[in-house]
């Protein structure tokens, strides 16, 4: 991420992430980075895509979510996330994700973008979903870095943290796919909005009618969209694929039967095809 600025901006980001549950104010956020309040509200969210209170409030949600999943009773978990009141966490958000936008632009321009961040066994994920679907599951080893790729993705849309409550679609799809990766069975069918050209597309569609622990191919995915000779493109179609499982790329692998590349890892993509295939 560029700078000295900029890395100070990661520090103070992985600071929060830590600490979230604490009270940590701008100006102590700003002091950390030593910059101006003013400056470093704008630089965060320039990199990260969101300020660093919503940066806050989106782990501290992860956290109640996570706790109450785990059994704890509602008051607990409100105040063991952070919270310093129950009157945040039931104030009447919206149940649904968004507004469907008049149009779409590049760089999500008029774009509403809802996420959700979660904890897993298979490391941090974001999903995030536009009032049409999923348009982004990533893997990574922090949110605030799986925030900041979002952010890129879609630099001119307003990304908004899901709503406190256990009740949103976003959540609900979120789940689904932490039972997926940590039981197995099969694969949760949640509609998914995507962003790329129209190769890209095509690649991507005809991945999700690959069966679950079937494997394909690039030569193969190249011959089942109709262009027997861009097996190169495919697997740089898979490459720049943004939504992970979901569009499961993990299903193709290379000519000679080697797992190729993932852009989360080949260890991840080892797991998957292993879950898929009822192995422990």
């Amino acid at each position: 991420m560029g700078d000295t600025t900029d890395l100070r901006i990661c520090q103070v980001a992985a600071r929060i992430e830590a600490q979230a549950t604490n009270a940590l104010s701008l100006s102590y956020l700003a002091q950390q980075a030593a910059m101006s309040p003013f400056h470093f509200q704008r630089r965060f969210k320039e990199i990260i895509g969101v300020s660093p209170k919503q940066f806050q409030n989106a782990i501290r949600i992860q956290l109640l979510k996570q706790s109450l999943r785990q059994g704890q009773d509602v008051l607990g978990a409100i105040y063991g996330a952070g919270f310093g009141s129950t009157s945040r966490v039931y104030e009447q958000l919206p149940k649904k994700i968004g507004v469907t936008p008049s149009s779409l632009r590049a760089g999500g321009k008029n774009l509403q973008i809802h996420f959700a961040l979660r904890q897993t066994s298979f490391g941090h994920i974001l999903m995030a979903a536009t009032a049409k679907g999923v348009c982004f599951v990533q893997f990574g080893k922090s949110f605030a870095e799986l925030l900041s790729d979002l952010h890129r993705e879609f630099p001119e849309a307003e990304l908004i943290s899901t709503p406190k409550r256990m009740d949103s679609e976003l959540d609900k799809w979120m789940v689904a796919l932490e039972q997926h990766l940590s039981q197995g069975g099969p694969q949760p069918q949640i509609p998914l909005e995507l962003f790329g050209t129209a190769f890209q597309i095509k690649v991507w569609k005809f991945l999700t009618s690959i069966p679950s622990g079937e494997r394909k191919t690039y030569k193969q995915v190249a011959e089942g969209i109709g262009a027997p000779a861009a097996h190169r493109a495919v697997a740089n179609a898979c490459g720049t694929n943004k939504i992970g499982v979901l569009i499961p790329c993990h299903r193709v692998l290379r000519g000679d039967g080697g797992l190729g590349g993932y852009r989360w890892g080949t260890d991840r993509k080892r797991r998957l095809l292993e879950i898929e295939a009822g192995s422990p």
